[in-house]
């Protein structure tokens, strides 16, 4: 799900990233709104309260938001950089290291915040948006722009455009693409609903706090290295059946 590209991705590798990485972003935004009653995958909001404050001339206090703002474009920059670096080396998962980065970020807000009062909440939330700017920006490019993971506007809207064709058979006429679409959109919210859902009960009801960012990592990190072994399998058994053969 996280090798294949272009033409060879099919529906069944965009579910599986979608929900994985929805679920992932659902618990990073209700962490983060807990913790520091600031959104922590996207910016749509931040970009509103920077321009209510600079309208108002509180440059200073607009400042932050812009911070906010600029590190989820940097977490952007920097995984489409990591990919285009190691694109030409085939035998590399171009996707690995903009992974690995996002769950080194997650773990180490988990573990610090158990032995460091966490005072500098400003800080934290744009490590946060820096993470969730990495995944939206390899998601993206791994599925051709076709999955988005990390804020709903954008979904909704093209869920009720693509429902409003479905009454419409002679003017959309590939109702297969059009059937998956609605169920890949479907998937996103709900593993977003549910990674929200579950994140909110590990960071309230079982007292996790930030931790609950480390489970989030855990799931990140299981579905690369199980995606990085079964393709090592099935390379193998490839190789395995051409010896065979001749």
């Amino acid at each position: 799900m996280f090798r294949h590209q272009g033409k060879n991705r099919t529906l069944k590798h965009n579910l599986q990233i979608a929900t994985i990485l929805s679920f992932v972003a659902g618990i990073v935004n209700v962490t983060g709104f807990l913790s520091f009653k600031q959104l922590t995958t996207n910016v749509t909001g931040h970009f509103a309260l920077f321009i209510n404050d600079v309208a108002y001339f509180k440059f200073w206090k607009g400042t932050i938001y812009f911070l906010y703002i600029f590190s989820f474009f940097l977490g952007s920059f920097i995984s489409s950089f990591l990919i285009e670096i190691f694109r030409e080396n085939k035998k590399l998962n171009i996707y690995f290291l903009p992974t690995l980065i996002e769950c080194f970020i997650l773990i180490s807000i988990g573990l610090i915040s158990n032995f460091v009062e966490m005072n500098y909440s400003n800080l934290i939330v744009c490590f946060l948006l820096f993470a969730m700017g990495l995944q939206n920006s390899f998601v993206t490019k791994i599925s051709n722009a076709v999955v988005r993971t990390t804020h709903l506007t954008g979904l909704f809207t093209d869920l009720g455009i693509d429902i409003s064709h479905i009454f419409f058979p002679k003017l959309h006429t590939n109702r297969e693409k059009l059937k998956a679409n609605i169920k890949l959109r479907i998937y996103i919210i709900l593993f977003f609903f549910g990674g929200g859902l579950i994140g909110g009960y590990f960071y309230s009801k079982l007292g996790l706090k930030l931790n609950t960012l480390i489970f989030g990592a855990l799931i990140l990190l299981i579905s690369l290295f199980y995606d990085d072994l079964r393709y090592r399998i099935i390379k193998t058994k490839r190789k395995y059946n051409q010896r065979k053969k001749m």
